[in-house]
């Protein structure tokens, strides 16, 4: 058990502030789910749950493992910052400590505090069995968050999403099988009214993870719900925080890949609308270990939400001049090319770009050039025999940027070539195979 604790405590002091550049997923060094984005000063902050693999006596095998919560920021949401664990299951006083049950949370300000909502289940079963929710306060969105005694008392489940309204009266919602909504007192800490069923929503199965906001003088209620086989994101909406609600659609489908479950938060940044939400990117075989993404969003003049698809890519410019991974694409050609893991035994690695004939190619949008003229690109890349490839800017037939020669190796390569053209401002690349022989690539930048 100690060595357990101190393990997590190095991992811990490892990623505290450290820093990633990413699509989607966009945190590649651990598992997460669940994510809630929040706007704190200018700044994205994102406070997901963290998946764990079970070990020995250390959480249920084939189950959700989770025992503390990180929180992640960017200004841009392209670069993102880990601050490390703000609440850990076996420092907080009324929650079993070895549970590993801490599952999706909230965070919101109010009054020059930063409120921690997180739901789990307690140590002593005679105040309420199964799930309850807590709360942790800070002076600052990155903690430290200091826990309160107990948890709040009247709720029973699980995602724990809080909103404020234009009046200032804050709302608590959360889930256990149905959706149910509750005002809060001014203190954050304790329920002001009765608790709600929202009850207006689908019948037939699961319905889970409420995420509330207001927009255009429209409450939008969303969730996942099992309409089928596995979890899909919907929406409600209504003139009143709680109810009644009309169901208006479907956010995002079903997982093509099978992936149990969704869960999400929307954000409106800098005049843009944002899904943030998971799957299971890093371990395909196992969907519950989790990782977060991120997708555009946009609404119809009536309000009505336009269905997301979900993307490799991402969202955000990349730099030309940091490692682009192709692997987060925003198309990939119909043959001739996959997406593979670079180490399958180590996948927070990440992956790569294979072009195995000469009819592979894959697109990358959003490339930041600048205005200063960039001369050279460098590739990592491996080869098995010589390989030729083409990198061009705005489309398949868009002006060459370099031909790049590579020479057979069985090991990863970085090779420089000169740049044939430029042309300031952001673009879209192509990278492309010339020929047969198949090649992989990890990632291009440009110098």
């Amino acid at each position: 058990m100690i060595k357990h604790k101190l393990w997590y405590l190095l991992v811990a002091l490892v990623f505290v502030s450290a820093a990633a550049s990413a699509q989607n997923p966009f945190i590649t060094d651990q598992f997460t789910a669940d994510p809630t984005a929040r706007v704190f000063n200018g700044r994205v902050y994102v406070y997901p749950s963290h998946d764990i693999r079970a070990t020995p006596g250390h959480g249920r095998a084939g189950w959700f493992v989770m025992e503390d919560y990180h929180v992640f920021s960017s200004a841009n949401l392209t670069d993102w910052t880990d601050h490390g664990v703000i609440v850990t299951q076996n420092k907080v006083p009324w929650v079993k400590p070895n549970s590993y049950s801490m599952w999706a949370p909230d965070c919101i300000y109010r009054n020059g505090k930063y409120y921690f909502y997180f739901p789990t289940t307690p140590k002593d079963t005679t105040v309420i069995k199964g799930f309850t929710i807590g709360v942790a306060v800070a002076d600052k969105p990155t903690g430290p968050f200091v826990p309160q005694p107990l948890p709040i008392k009247g709720v029973r489940g699980i995602d724990p999403n809080v909103f404020i309204d234009k009046d200032g009266q804050a709302y608590l919602y959360w889930s256990q099988g149905e959706i149910f909504g509750a005002k809060l007192k001014e203190n954050m800490l304790e329920l002001a009214s009765e608790v709600k069923t929202l009850g207006e929503l689908p019948t037939k199965g699961l319905k889970e993870g409420p995420y509330v906001f207001e927009r255009q003088g429209t409450y939008y209620l969303t969730y996942p719900h099992v309409a089928n086989k596995t979890e899909r994101l919907e929406y409600a909406t209504s003139t009143s925080p709680l109810g009644p609600f009309t169901v208006k659609g479907v956010i995002m489908d079903e997982s093509p890949t099978g992936c149990w479950t969704n869960h999400h938060s929307l954000l409106e940044f800098k005049n843009q609308w944002y899904l943030f939400y998971h799957h299971n990117d890093l371990s395909p075989n196992f969907d519950k270990n989790r990782s977060v993404r991120i997708d555009s969003l946009s609404f119809a003049p009536d309000g009505s939400i336009r269905k997301v698809q979900p993307t490799l890519r991402g969202v955000g410019l990349t730099d030309a001049k940091q490692k682009i991974q192709l692997d987060r694409y925003s198309r990939l050609s119909p043959g001739g090319a996959s997406i593979a893991f670079l180490d399958t035994a180590n996948k927070f690695q990440g992956w790569k770009t294979v072009l195995a004939t000469n009819q592979g190619w894959v697109q990358y949008n959003g490339v930041a050039f600048g205005k200063q003229a960039l001369k050279t690109v460098t590739m990592r890349v491996a080869a098995t025999a010589n390989a030729t490839v083409q990198i061009r800017m705005d489309g398949a037939t868009g002006p060459m940027l370099a031909q790049v020669t590579v020479p057979k190796g069985s090991q990863w390569q970085e090779i420089k070539a000169p740049l044939s053209a430029f042309k300031p401002g952001t673009h879209t690349l192509v990278v492309a195979s010339q020929t047969n022989t198949p090649v992989e690539i990890d990632w291009i930048r440009f110098e």
